[in-house]
């Protein structure tokens, strides 16, 4: 975030990493080591990164994308890749997006959810399994508050507290007591005290308002953080504590974040993705270090990404 004038914050946009399908937003598909700035702009707001492509949206309420767009993800009514921002139509009410595997999802102001992309399993949530390449609304409710993308599924959250799936289920990700698949969103049982939730590889992971942790879906590496490497296909919490804050999914493994500041990683850790210093799988949380100024984590494939208050 760089300086602005007087009460006017700006807000650069940097990428780095793999760029072979133009995902950094840099006009080429040439990889970089280094963050390097997308263009000069100083009005984007949030950023979210799919498999090969990026969304992002801007202060004035518009979105964006860059990337791979072979099933259509980046919006724009076609299956053309495009290594540098291109807008999604002209709206100016987007709030928050999020990514999965081939597919985007985006909540507008007015409460209603989209998504385009891919659909094989249903992750578009439209009661089908056709691919699209333009947003479409998901049903026509306008309380939705917040969502994730998981691999090729989606969790969101609505403003009465509730929790809803759709997508791929073979692990049980979707948290409904089995593994069928879901083409529309469907209620995780009745509960209406879901705060934030996380989308992985094939787990799920959501904090509820008591601050309790709950996981569920694929659970080969402990990723679930229940002790064991026992797939669950319904929430099930995560020891006893009231105290979790925040909570992101990668890959295989989880990362969460407590009200006291400490950070807590579990599930596979074969590059050391757990923090630990080591390369040994975790099937309960484990703390990182010792300090208690972790202010934020994000958990890529098979990296993490935290950080810390002063």
């Amino acid at each position: 975030m760089g300086a602005g004038g007087a009460g006017e914050a700006q807000y650069e946009l940097y990428t780095f990493g793999r760029n072979n399908f133009g995902q950094l937003g840099l006009g080429d598909i040439t990889n970089r080591s280094s963050p390097v700035q997308v263009g000069a702009l100083t009005t984007w707001l949030s950023v979210a990164a799919g498999i090969y492509h990026t969304l992002a949206i801007k202060t004035d309420g518009t979105l964006w994308t860059f990337g791979a767009n072979n099933f259509g993800q980046l919006g724009q009514g076609d299956t053309t890749n495009r290594s540098s921002p291109v807008q999604v139509g002209a709206l100016t009410t987007w709030l928050s997006v999020a990514a999965g595997r081939y597919y985007t999802a985006a909540i507008k102001t007015d409460g209603t959810l989209w998504t385009f992309g891919r659909n094989t399993f249903g992750q578009l949530g439209q009661g089908d399994t056709t691919d699209r390449s333009s947003p479409v609304q998901v049903g026509a409710l306008t309380t939705w508050s917040s969502v994730a993308g998981g691999d090729q599924y989606i969790v969101a959250i609505k403003t009465d507290g509730t929790l809803w799936t759709f997508g791929h289920n073979n692990f049980g990700q979707l948290g409904l007591g089995d593994t069928t698949n879901r083409s529309s969103p469907v209620q995780v049982g009745a509960l209406t005290t879901w705060l934030s939730v996380a989308g992985g590889r094939y787990h799920t992971a959501a904090i509820k308002t008591d601050g309790t942790l709950w996981t569920f879906g694929r659970n080969n590496k402990g990723q679930l953080g229940l002790g064991d490497i026992t797939n669950r296909s319904s929430p099930v919490q995560v020891g006893a504590l009231t105290t979790w804050l925040s909570v992101a999914a990668g890959f295989l493994y989880t990362a969460a974040i407590k009200t006291d500041g400490t950070l807590w990683t579990f599930g596979e850790n074969n590059f050391g993705q757990l923090g630990q210093g080591d390369t040994t799988d975790r099937s309960s949380p484990v703390q990182v270090g010792a300090l208690t100024t972790w202010f934020s984590v994000s958990a890529g494939g098979n990296r993490n990404a935290a950080i810390t208050e002063e």
